[in-house]
C-alpha cells in the first residue's frame, strides 16, 4: 500500500518563510524542514547565543512534532548547520538536553550564512510509530 506525503502544518512553529512546508510525512517517516530560532507566534528572532538560538530551535522542532503525536524520542537523524564550527561545543550542550540515549545520528556542518542571520538551523527525520 502507498502512503502519499502528507503536509504537515502547526502554530507551535514558524509558519514557513518560502515554498516549502514545516513538515511532510510519507510512510513511518516525517521528514522536518530546517528550523531556525524564529518566535512563532512574533516571527523574530529569538536570541543572540548559539545556546538561547539552539533553545528556541528545538522548541519549534518540538511544536512540529506533537502536531504528530511524537516527541524528541521518535527523532532518528538530525543534520545541524551552523555559522561558526567553534560554538560546537556550546551548542552540543544545549542540544543534548532534549534527547536520551540512543542519540539520532547527526551531521553537522559549518555554512557561511543562514536564513536571517541566525546561528544555527536544524533539519530532523522523525519516525512514526
Amino acid at each position: 500500500m502507498t502512503h502519499l506525503p502528507e503536509a504537515i502544518s502547526t502554530k507551535d512553529a514558524p509558519q514557513a518563510i518560502g515554498p516549502y512546508s514545516q513538515a511532510i510525512a510519507c510512510g513511518n517517516l516525517l521528514f522536518l524542514s530546517g528550523q531556525i530560532p524564529l518566535d512563532p507566534a512574533t516571527m523574530q528572532i529569538v536570541g543572540s547565543t548559539v545556546e538561547a538560538q539552539t533553545e528556541r530551535v528545538l522548541k519549534n522542532i518540538e511544536g512540529v512534532l506533537k502536531a504528530r503525536n511524537l516527541g524528541f524520542k521518535n527523532i532518528i537523524k538530525t543534520t545541524v548547520f551552523l555559522k561558526n564550527m567553534g560554538d560546537f561545543p556550546k551548542f552540543n550542550e544545549t542540544y543534548q538536553k532534549a534527547f536520551e540515549p540512543p542519540f539520532p545520528a547527526r551531521s553537522t556542518v559549518e555554512v557561511a550564512r543562514l536564513p536571517k542571520d541566525v546561528l544555527v538551523e536544524i533539519e530532523s527525520i522523525a519516525f512514526i510509530a
